[in-house]
């Protein structure tokens, strides 16, 4: 009782330590809360939203912003508003399940890899250095345009192309613990090489994961949004920011502002997980302890 009760006190200062250094950076700080508005917001749109985000009323295509719209309407009269409300889910989760996915995928790489040794390390490398030498973009276009165009497949796209940096990262931590004493008296205990990677391994690794996930779901929302704009992302009329953002293409010089609204979401979104993630860096990094 007495030891689970010392286990408790060390987590829950170290979670205070972290947090005492994090709240030092005041960027981080609201970037955090903005990260918080933009999840309630993606959760309560459904109850936020003023109209359905496929509903249209033709007597007013392209009306300003008024009482009843206050972003103005689409070509076919579509409330902006209320489908950069409902968009806001559809490019987080996109950003958030394509991340986890590569996350999965390149910690299970890596830990292999790191913890093998030998030529199971150099095999899975060199095979991770030619499948980074193609360009990711590229890679997701090729792998969304194969599966065919949708948010699902743009998801896994995105997800299976960025498995090289978890995977890299995973690695190169897993060699700077492996040889630490705890890993070897797990060893001479018998225990298998699966509980170790499990319980020891990946625990004592996974703070420059989690600043690369942070960044990582960012730089994914940019990339979802970057294939709805060209057509393999999400399609009309499930409201996510790029396909917004492609959509006001052919109208971009007399309706600026249809481009506008959703291309300012994905900047703020993208830019405070960028910023979260920097802080979150400094936080974690045991030679900022003071």
């Amino acid at each position: 009782m007495g030891d689970t009760a010392i286990k408790k006190k060390k987590k829950k200062s170290r979670f205070g330590e972290i947090w005492r250094r994090l709240a030092k950076n005041k960027a981080a700080v609201i970037c955090l809360f903005v990260i918080i508005i933009v999840v309630l917001v993606a959760v309560l749109a459904p109850v936020i939203a003023p109209y359905p985000y496929d509903q249209m009323d033709y007597s007013a295509p392209f009306a300003g912003s008024s009482k009843e719209h206050w972003l103005g309407t689409d070509k076919v009269g579509r409330d902006i508003f209320s489908r950069i409300l409902y968009g806001t889910g559809q490019s987080l989760q996109l950003g958030v399940i394509a991340t986890g996915l590569a996350a999965v995928l390149g910690i299970a790489i890596g830990s292999i890899a790191g913890y093998a040794g030998g030529w199971a390390d150099i095999l899975i490398m060199r095979a991770l250095d030619i499948y980074q030498s193609i360009p990711m973009f590229l890679l997701c276009v090729t792998l969304a345009a194969v599966m065919g165009p949708s948010l699902r497949n743009a998801i896994i796209a995105i997800g299976i192309s960025a498995i090289g940096g978890p995977a890299r990262l995973m690695r190169a931590s897993i060699l700077t613990v492996r040889e630490q004493e705890y890993i070897e008296a797990a060893k001479l205990v018998n225990a298998s090489s699966t509980r170790i990677i499990v319980r020891h391994i990946i625990p004592n690794s996974i703070a420059p994961l989690i600043v690369s996930i942070t960044m990582g779901i960012g730089m994914n929302i940019l990339g979802g949004a970057g294939l709805s704009f060209i057509g393999l992302g999400a399609q009309p009329p499930i409201p996510e920011w790029g396909a917004m953002v492609s959509e006001a293409r052919s109208v971009m010089r007399e309706h600026g502002t249809l481009a506008l609204y959703p291309g300012i979401c994905i900047m703020i979104t993208v830019l405070a997980f960028n910023l979260l993630g920097d802080g979150l860096r400094d936080a974690l990094d045991p030679r900022l302890k003071t």
